[in-house]
């Protein structure tokens, strides 16, 4: 297996380092993390950050407030299919889809898969379907995933993973990936772990959004993205016990399990500019990220 880091979105909300913690200017650097893995079943994107359509047609797609309030780039370049494509493969090699949840700026790319099967948890799905509210009918877009043919959905229980329940034996893919449930942030929202060589790799999602929140026993994260994630919670308890966990786990067992979330500019930076992995090589460099 091998593993690419994608940047598949760029959001500039104002506020510079109050936001993203490094930028000199008034606006902040925000990343949709994705991965793409090369396995023996072809490709599996794990979630796909903004799509071609959203490209083309924002306003038809998106919330004009999460565009107005995240000031979402819109270009090609960003995306999933783009990125995919400039590697050498076709939209028809992506076999299987993991998403962390179904918030637009994580399965914006759906529908550049068409011959893709979608997994996600039951939950994620369910919760999506009922929008109601401010924010959840603005964060769920059903124009996004209305074509979605292929759907495989999974119970939030399951196994041990490092005391955390886990979904095994997802349908068609490697035993390698797992997804872990990390309720909080939206009701059905999951990290997805991938066994690398000595360690595994954990995409949090949105479990947490700022670097300073795990590989330490205080968490330590931005105004900016202190307050975004209050507004974004689905079950605030849920999601500070998860986060806790997780720093808990990145403290525990640094040397196990290596950590990114969706948006932090510099994890991003730290695991693509490190090359693509295999997964019998060890990587230390981005784990340093957390325990320095």
């Amino acid at each position: 297996m091998r593993i690419h880091h994608l940047n598949c979105g760029c959001m500039c909300p104002l506020g510079g380092a109050l936001y993203d913690g490094v930028s000199k200017g008034l606006s902040a650097h925000l990343v949709c993390h994705c991965l793409l893995l090369e396995t023996e079943q072809g490709l599996v994107l794990v979630d796909t950050g903004f799509g071609t359509r959203d490209i083309a047609a924002p306003r038809e797609r998106l919330s004009a407030f999460f565009i107005l309030l995240n000031r979402i780039q819109f270009e090609r370049k960003y995306t999933a299919l783009h990125q995919i494509e400039t590697l050498g493969y076709r939209a028809s090699d992506v076999r299987h889809i993991i998403l962390t949840h179904l918030d637009f700026d994580h399965a914006g790319g759906l529908e550049d898969f068409p011959d893709a099967t979608v997994h996600v948890m039951q939950s994620e799905y369910e919760a999506a379907q009922q929008r109601h509210g401010f924010i959840r009918t603005r964060r769920y877009r059903p124009r996004q995933w209305d074509e979605v043919r292929h759907w495989q959905f999974y119970p939030s229980s399951g196994t041990s993973w490092f005391g955390f329940d886990a979904v095994r034996d997802l349908k068609g893919l490697p035993p390698e990936i797992l997804m872990i449930p990390l309720r909080g942030h939206t009701e059905g929202h999951a990290g997805v772990a991938i066994r690398n060589g000595d360690h595994w790799l954990l995409n949090a999602g949105d479990a947490y959004f700022y670097r300073g929140e795990i590989g330490q026993r205080e968490r330590r994260c931005t105004p900016g993205l202190r307050f975004y994630q209050m507004m974004m919670e689905a079950d605030r308890r849920a999601r500070l016990r998860n986060q806790e966990r997780l720093r808990l786990l990145s403290v525990e067992q640094p040397q196990e399990v290596r950590f990114f979330c969706s948006h932090d500019s510099v994890e991003y930076d730290a695991y693509a500019g490190y090359g693509t992995q295999a997964a019998s090589h060890t990587q230390a460099q981005p784990h340093q990220l957390h325990t320095a």
